[in-house]
């Protein structure tokens, strides 16, 4: 039995070796495929957590931007009002409306005959106008404390202007008010969203090499720059180079935001200035008039947009960066530097040597692409897109109401029959415009819940271009890092001229942000 078996197993010996062969080879080849497709697992689902968490970054970051602009707001608003004391005209109207009733209620007194009814309805017509711009208003401490203190001192006081010269005065400064504010919030919303998806990257970048660099058994991802033997870090969480590189939005809050005021106010005083308060102007007209205003602002053609300048009002040039950072806080002033800069009117440079701090590569190179993303062909089509949003709001939704006295186009349900109203007949005195914008102005400023800065937000455009800011170039960014500085400073002139030669273009589909990002995201 025993003999047989050893005989048996013998003669088949081959066909046992083949078969453990095979079952081994299938064995290792179930378990290749298996650790296969475990492994694209794995990498799938690593993947979406990456996307996942870009995209969570990328709305946070979103958020962050209008957190700032709304915190930043005020201060220029505040320089606004204070430049264009609307409510102190006003005052000055009324107290010559009141000078005026008391030489009438004197002149009752004496048998001279009573004064016709023409001269009466002009009074009555002013009083009205007085009166709607006085409603709801809101007068600025500044103008508070300049009208009490003219009123106070008799040497003081301002000179005498007549009544016609008043209410020219209050047109203009109350439409140029509410417009540079608008020009204002859309342009510092852009600087903030440039400013901080910069930052954004480079906090990305900073988690992705410190996750890089950390063991498997430690997949922490840190926010924080723990390469303390590399101080001139490229990208990264440098708390520093961030803080002075959202310092330079303070050009646009105290010195861009006067430019842009200006450049309204000489468009305001040509399309509104032969117009009478008193005039009733049709809504369609007041439209036209607005996009007049703009058009001289901004540009009558797309190639006049395109080529507008908008560089100066929001960064400075290089000659006073260092000024930026000094009247701003980030940089001790020593005694001649105050002098000079107190002494020296706003437009002059301070003749000062460019401190170390403006020679750092990061912080350098951080200027450097704002200002390419402030001159590129995008940028200006975002703006015009953001200021038609808030000129809709302002125009379509406040004057309409409020001045009009017709319903809100949201309100109105789609199918409705057409009247009078609604075909642009309707007509309101420009007094009572006056008075809409008046209140509109502490709106856009300082208003809670800011619809203006909503109205912003909903600009899909908008968050697209910050999706494109946030993703690209992160080859450029991690390249910086590597090599010698004059190979780094060669690569940033090579990508800036290509930049130039071919700038970004945001093509229709590119409105959705949903389609952007889907294409960002798979780069």
């Amino acid at each position: 039995m025993i003999a047989s078996t050893r005989k048996w197993l013998r003669r088949n010996r081959t066909n046992f070796a083949v078969g453990v062969g095979v079952l081994g080879a299938g064995y290792v080849a179930g378990q290749y495929v298996l650790s296969k497709v475990v492994e694209a697992r794995e990498r799938m689902a690593e993947d979406r957590v990456a996307k996942e968490n870009l995209r969570r970054r990328f709305q946070q970051n979103q958020e962050d931007c209008t957190i700032t602009v709304l915190a930043l707001l005020p201060t220029a608003t505040e320089n606004v009002l204070e430049a264009l004391p609307v409510e102190r005209i006003t005052q000055d109207l009324q107290q010559k409306k009141a000078e005026r009733l008391g030489r009438t209620a004197g002149s009752l007194d004496s048998p001279a005959p009573l004064p016709s009814s023409g001269p009466s309805s002009v009074t009555d017509d002013d009083g009205k106008s007085l009166a709607s711009l006085q409603t709801d208003s809101y007068v600025h401490a500044s103008q508070m404390a300049a009208s009490s203190a003219s009123g106070g001192e008799p040497g003081a006081s301002r000179p005498t202007k007549s009544k016609a010269q008043l209410w020219a005065d209050l047109k203009i400064t109350s439409i140029t008010r509410a417009f540079t504010l608008l020009y204002i919030l859309s342009l510092l919303t852009l600087l903030t969203r440039i400013q901080l998806n910069l930052l954004g990257r480079r906090n990305y970048l900073s988690s992705v090499v410190s996750t890089a660099s950390h063991s498997p058994q430690d997949p922490t991802i840190s926010l924080e720059n723990r390469d303390d033997d590399n101080a001139e870090q490229t990208y990264g969480n440098d708390f520093e180079t961030n803080r002075k590189f959202l310092t330079f939005s303070w050009w646009l809050l105290h010195r861009g935001w006067r430019d842009v005021m200006e450049k309204v106010e000489t468009a305001v005083t040509v399309v509104f200035g032969p117009l009478n308060p008193r005039e009733d102007i049709p809504l369609e007209k007041l439209s036209a008039l607005i996009l007049d205003v703009r058009m001289r602002v901004e540009g009558a053609t797309q190639e006049q947009r395109r080529s507008h300048k908008w560089l100066p009002y929001l960064l400075p040039p290089h000659d006073q960066e260092e000024t930026v950072l000094r009247e701003s806080g980030m940089l001790k002033s020593t005694p001649q530097t105050q002098s000079a800069s107190i002494l020296s009117p706003p437009s002059s440079p301070v003749p000062t040597s460019p401190p170390p701090l403006l020679a750092s590569r990061p912080l350098r190179r951080l200027l450097d692409e704002t200002s390419d993303l402030i001159e590129s062909p995008p940028f200006t089509q975002i703006l015009t897109l953001l200021l038609d949003a808030t000129f809709s709001h302002l125009t379509d939704h406040q004057i309409r109401t409020d001045a009009y006295k017709l319903p809100d186009p949201s309100s109105i349900p789609r199918v409705q029959e057409v009247s009078d109203l609604d075909s642009g007949l309707a007509k309101a005195k420009l007094a009572n415009i006056l008075a809409v914008m008046t209140r509109q102005a502490h709106v856009i400023g300082n208003g809670v819940p800011n619809r203006y800065a909503q109205a912003v937000e909903g600009v899909k455009e908008l968050e697209a271009f910050a999706a494109v800011i946030y993703s690209s170039h992160f080859e450029f960014e991690a390249l910086g890092d590597a090599g010698s500085s004059g190979a780094r400073e060669a690569q940033n002139e090579e990508v800036r001229e290509e930049k130039r030669q071919e700038p970004v273009v945001m093509d229709a589909a590119s409105g959705m942000f949903e389609t952007v990002w889907e294409r960002i995201v798979g780069q």
